[in-house]
């Protein structure tokens, strides 16, 4: 059994809840054993480290110390999400290069009883474990339902592979783990010089002219090179390019209609599982016509939610129009 600390991260139980869904159906298989950081907290996503750095080290040190602290057979801690793995990387590795910062972050982690030994875990990403560790052969054999037919673009997205600091990564521009992954599922995999470019992370809500244009390149050169859908590891770019495939049609007059799917939802559709227990169907842009190619039936979901009534939560994205030159809110 392969037994390893789970950081799930906050998107796993909200916005990628079809990528936690996904990956718990395929534990069994390959009989990976996942134990959650018991207590664990935000790391802070991306934009915390830019405004005050022992607070943003802190907060991640601090899933790191607990982890260490939590009677386990493994000291290695995996993380789905691209940018947790990233944040907890990089703070493991620059409390060992940074002295000064290193103690500065166990300071801030003593006030509440804690302490970590930079170095004394193993932070991977899941696709990382799931590769080199359970092994292609592994997958290959528990694929019940292959893909064949299914034409994929894998997507890795640019927090992965880059920077790497314990050279986890077959290359840092165009890897090709996620590629041998999805050949293993028996996926026709087509070559994606775009694998690491950014989709554009919180752009959307920051510069949305300079997000539509990163997802526009993206899903557009997909499209040419006859991709039925988009494969990622990244919660980020799953919902960037799901979530605003729309507005980003609308802002340049296209009419792309690329899903973008986890790369554990396929896993778990050539394991076996149904549609429903993968988490598919709750994506905004329908991989319902994509999976039929393989004989994949998704079943039609509800209606979607009605509109909010009140104007409360967080805000919604503007529809930007390229081509007309204005701007109106998002019906």
């Amino acid at each position: 059994m392969n037994k390893y600390l789970l950081y799930p991260g906050c998107s796993m139980d909200s916005s990628a809840k079809a990528y936690m869904e996904s990956l718990n159906s395929i534990v069994e298989p390959l009989d990976l054993h996942l134990e959650e950081i018991e207590d664990w907290n935000c790391c802070g996503a991306t934009e915390y480290l830019g405004i005050n750095l022992i607070p943003a080290y802190s907060l991640i040190a601090r899933n790191l110390a607990l982890a260490a602290k939590q009677t386990s057979d493994t000291r290695t801690v995996v993380a789905p999400c691209s940018a947790c793995y990233l944040n907890l990387a990089k703070a493991d590795y620059y409390m060992q290069e940074r002295p000064t910062l290193g103690a500065k972050v166990n300071e801030a982690l003593a006030a509440g009883g804690l302490e970590y030994k930079a170095g004394t875990l193993d932070v991977r990403h899941l696709i990382d474990v799931l590769v080199y560790d359970v092994g292609l052969d592994a997958i290959r054999k528990a694929v019940i339902h292959p893909l064949s037919g299914l034409k994929v673009v894998p997507y890795m997205g640019c927090m992965l592979p880059r920077p790497d600091y314990q050279h986890r990564w077959s290359d840092h521009e165009h890897p090709t783990e996620l590629d041998d992954l999805l050949r293993a599922l028996g996926a026709d995999v087509i070559d994606y010089p775009l694998t690491t470019s950014c989709c554009g992370g919180h752009m959307t809500q920051i510069g949305p002219e300079t997000a539509f244009e990163l997802i526009h390149r993206l899903v557009s050169d997909a499209d040419e090179r006859g991709a039925q859908m988009m494969v990622t590891v990244c919660p980020m770019c799953q919902m960037n390019i799901d979530a605003y495939q729309n507005e980003m049609n609308h802002f340049f007059g296209t009419n792309f209609h690329m899903p973008i799917l986890f790369f554990t939802q396929l896993m778990g559709l050539a394991f076996g599982r149904k549609p429903n227990e993968v988490g598919i169907g709750v994506e905004l842009v329908s991989a319902r016509n994509a999976l039929a190619h393989i004989g994949v039936e998704v079943p039609v979901t509800e209606e979607p939610a009605a509109p909010r009534k009140k104007d409360e939560g967080l805000p919604m994205p503007r529809r930007w129009t390229k081509h007309e030159g204005k701007k109106e809110a998002v019906k």
